[in-house]
């Protein structure tokens, strides 16, 4: 990706890792930047990974501007089987452009540079209808508050109010930031000066609020796929 200078972001299981939440991935997962330029790129970069489309939709903006994945497999010698997924809208997360500019970079040595989603947009990637992501929204916000712990800058204090998961240390942090958590708007901060059982409430009915919200955005997106599949003319 970088090499053809495509405007990607490496998210999902395999950005998680990088940030220090391990998950199992087989896939590569990458917001990319949806115009005819860019696609152009990524078209280059596809081609030297020997990447074949292997799932409805087709690679065309139109589907990646509705906010559908174009699923790929790679049959290079270096990347035999990987699969590579790519997106241009997420959703509850800003557009690509903004994404792009709040970016992590990543040395990886010999492997060089990688860039990702920034943290707190990984994590908002993450409120899915799927099980599996939100013990790993959980860990990846753990991980953060566990690594700057003695460096609470007010954005990292923004973010730990508005995302720990863990009701122990969400009421931790409220404790320690009594001036940010009392002005905070989030139900399950407010719910700190009641108790660890109001906290894990608030963040069960956050949870299943944002899970319902993940069903409806996908519910026309996949009967849209089920059109295609059975070769039904998608929207414009």
């Amino acid at each position: 990706m970088r090499g053809h200078g495509v405007q990607a972001l490496l998210m999902g299981g395999q950005a998680c890792v990088l940030f220090g939440a391990a998950e199992f991935s087989r896939d590569a997962d990458f917001a990319v930047l949806a115009d005819a330029q860019n696609l152009h790129r990524l078209s280059g970069a596809l081609d030297q990974l020997q990447a074949n489309v292997i799932a409805v939709p087709p690679f065309e903006l139109r589907h990646l501007e509705r906010g559908h994945a174009v699923h790929f497999r790679c049959r290079h010698p270096h990347a035999a089987g990987l699969r590579v997924d790519v997106m241009a809208r997420l959703r509850g997360v800003d557009p690509f452009p903004e994404l792009w500019e709040r970016r992590t970079t990543w040395d990886l040595g010999p492997a060089g540079e990688i860039d990702t989603l920034s943290l707190p947009d990984l994590v908002a990637s993450k409120k899915t209808q799927r099980d599996k992501d939100w013990p790993m929204l959980r860990r990846l916000v753990e991980v953060s508050y566990d690594t700057d712990y003695a460096a609470p800058t007010p954005a990292r204090v923004d973010f730990w109010l508005a995302e720990l998961r863990t009701p122990e240390l969400l009421a931790e942090c409220a404790a320690r930031f009594p001036a940010a958590a009392s002005a905070h708007p989030r139900p399950a901060v407010l719910a700190a000066a009641r108790g660890l059982d109001a906290i894990r409430t608030a963040l069960l009915e956050e949870e299943t609020r944002e899970r319902e919200a993940d069903r409806a955005y996908w519910t026309p997106l996949k009967a849209e796929l089920e059109g295609m599949r059975h070769g039904r003319t998608p929207p414009a």
